[in-house]
């Protein structure tokens, strides 16, 4: 696969479900974490655009797939975040359902990025997601978002905090800040890979 240029990057559509997916049928990596977790942020600062991705500071903006499609060679999904929602209980089963259909059969989905605010432990709905999507059979990554936030001590300690509550190999963790561009590119050269 030829190296992959994440400027070159717009959005194509939002879908309620995954069969209402765009055209043509490209290989997929999603985005998924708790409402606020920083998903449309993080997407914006690895392609370099400001605002492809819309954010809000209300959690449980984001309702449908939004799919992005980068340099015609992927899409890049930004799902719901879960742990919340404006709309009540059923909305939160609707998200349940809308996720297992996303995950179930979808041979195009090549890695899911789970991302984890890097300041908190992970939660109890952070370790029931990573169990929930675990049982797909699709490699994970965790990603710590918002790393800029905290110094080296605090980042040692967020580390060792993620690879114990999921049981992780530490190669499967990255950190990331939008404002730190070596971080940014290790991450694409991990989604690069997943790629090929």
């Amino acid at each position: 696969m030829k190296k992959i240029n994440f400027n070159n990057a717009r959005f194509i559509k939002s879908a309620p479900s995954v069969a209402l997916r765009p055209t043509p049928n490209l290989s997929e990596v999603v985005f998924v974490g708790k409402s606020n977790v920083g998903k449309s942020s993080l997407i914006n600062a690895i392609t370099g655009r400001k605002s492809l991705a819309y954010t809000s500071s209300k959690p449980g903006f984001t309702t449908m797939l939004n799919y992005y499609l980068i340099d015609e060679a992927f899409y890049l999904v930004d799902v719901p975040g879960y742990g919340y929602s404006s709309k009540g209980s059923r909305d939160l089963s609707a998200f349940g359902k809308m996720m297992e259909e996303y995950f179930k059969n979808n041979e195009k989905l090549k890695n899911v990025c789970f991302l984890v605010d890097s300041r908190h432990f992970p939660s109890s709905d952070d370790i029931d997601f990573y169990m929930f999507a675990k049982q797909f059979n699709i490699p994970i990554t965790v990603v710590l978002t918002k790393t800029d936030k905290l110094n080296q001590s605090q980042k040692a300690t967020a580390k060792k905090n993620i690879i114990e509550a999921f049981n992780l190999d530490p190669k499967d963790a990255f950190f990331v800040s939008e404002k730190d561009e070596c971080a940014l590119n290790r991450l694409k050269e991990h989604i690069h890979k997943v790629l090929k």
